[in-house]
């Protein structure tokens, strides 16, 4: 046994401070190249937020290439045995991004650092501009279709009963209001719940204690499959992360999203 394997896929800083050195620990910081080189949790590597999409118009959103996948995790010394612990400064988005690439790749030994680098910082806790050694190698991934919805799996389940789609945009952009795309308005039958409300200003940007009750009365709920997305899958990042965190069964991320939905000449919208 691990020394996280008790442990919740949401952890606090308290759970990790503890478990620093554990031999197995791969610590993965989605903040910014300059908020990394400010001063990051000892012994975390630095991913690059943008190394986790595609990153072309009009779905940046998409996932990357198989073999820029096996280089980013190459870099990070991945291998079966390993634990992830990954954290962001922005309340969950980009770190919940990568531990859905976790599940695309088949590995299912993660948490995610509540609060992240607030959570930290707001204890206290040191932090360290070091960098840790480098790591280079060759790396093949199995890469998993089942996290993921496709725009034509999505349009095919439209209207089911145990279906539920959380939009995590804002809410002009779900009515229509604002346009990121060649379309504005939402995929028909979409729920919108905001991926921000989904945090608690008051502690650090930790994931709200009531969001199961939240979710629940908006039709968000675990006899569903849930598929969550944004513009780009980098809000519904935390979404993806929350449903997971909450043990719900069916979760997946719609990794097209709006950029892809919006700009498709057959794709249904409401507004």
């Amino acid at each position: 046994m691990t020394a996280f394997a008790a442990l919740p896929l949401v952890i606090e800083p308290a759970d990790l401070a503890s478990r620093l050195n554990t031999p197995e620990l791969i610590l993965v910081d989605l903040t910014s190249v300059a908020r990394y080189a400010a001063g990051h949790i000892p012994g975390a590597r630095f991913v690059d937020p943008k190394r986790t999409q595609l990153g072309q118009p009009p779905a940046p959103g998409l996932l990357p290439e198989q073999a820029q996948l096996e280089q980013l995790f190459a870099e990070l010394g991945h291998n079966p045995d390993a634990i992830y612990v990954v954290y962001d400064d922005e309340g969950g988005g980009w770190a919940g991004r990568f531990i859905w690439l976790l599940d695309v790749i088949g590995h299912t030994r993660y948490h995610y650092l509540n609060g992240g680098l607030h959570a930290w910082s707001a204890e206290d806790r040191p932090l360290s501009t070091e960098l840790p050694a480098a790591l280079d190698g060759s790396l093949t991934l199995a890469l998993s279709d089942a996290p993921t919805a496709t725009r034509e799996y999505l349009q095919s389940r439209l209207g089911a009963a145990d279906l539920a789609i959380w939009d995590a945009r804002s809410p002009a952009e779900y009515r229509g209001e604002k346009a990121l795309a060649a379309k504005a308005g939402h995929i028909p039958g979409a729920v919108n719940f905001e991926w921000t409300a989904g945090m608690d200003q008051a502690r650090a940007l930790r994931i709200r204690q009531d969001m199961p009750a939240l979710l629940d009365s908006l039709g968000i709920s675990p006899d569903k499959e849930i598929i969550t997305h944004c513009q780009t899958h980098h809000r519904s990042g935390f979404t993806y992360l929350v449903a997971k965190a909450l043990g719900y069964p069916r979760v997946k991320a719609y990794a097209g999203s709006w950029g892809e939905w919006g700009n498709h000449p057959d794709t249904p919208i409401e507004r």
